[in-house]
């Protein structure tokens, strides 16, 4: 294990240079580049005392990021659990940046775009199960989902 927090300190920021981490997979990196914890958490104080290293404005940037990609909420909110983001820095970040109307906006607009390529290669049922599977594993919300099927015209069985 290398323990010179120098050295931990250039791959961190070289890390950070690509995009923001979380404090978690941040650690999670420079303990798969080699470094020990007397390297490690020294060189996480540091950036974090230098604002490089901020979980709240990371999970913040992650969330508008997210939107931008039709993704929904719980979906976004398992991705910053695995990216060891605390419950009370998500539950901010979330609430900060999601409205339900922007949330239906994205769901219906996600839907439009995929609907006509599912109504082209399956029966209508088939195509209204898929859409609801493809919505549901974007991460948007059950009754969304069925408000959006409704909403769509998407045919019954």
């Amino acid at each position: 294990m290398d323990a010179d927090p120098d050295r931990c300190y250039r791959a961190a920021v070289r890390i950070l240079n690509h995009r923001f981490n979380s404090t978690a997979e941040l650690k999670r990196k420079l303990r798969a580049k080699g470094f020990s914890s007397d390297a490690i958490d020294p060189t996480l104080e540091r950036l974090a005392a230098e604002k490089w290293l901020d979980d709240a404005r990371f999970a913040g940037a992650y969330v508008r990021t997210r939107l931008q990609r039709r993704i929904g909420k719980i979906r976004i909110r398992r991705e910053l659990i695995r990216a060891g983001v605390s419950d009370d820095l998500i539950a901010q970040a979330v609430g900060e940046n999601i409205e339900p109307e922007s949330e239906h906006a994205r769901a219906l607009a996600a839907a439009q775009k995929r609907l006509p390529a599912l109504m082209r290669r399956y029966e209508p049922a088939v195509a209204r199960n898929k859409l609801a599977a493809y919505l549901l594993n974007q991460g948007y919300d059950a009754a969304l989902v069925r408000d959006i099927l409704k909403e769509t015209r998407v045919a019954h069985d």
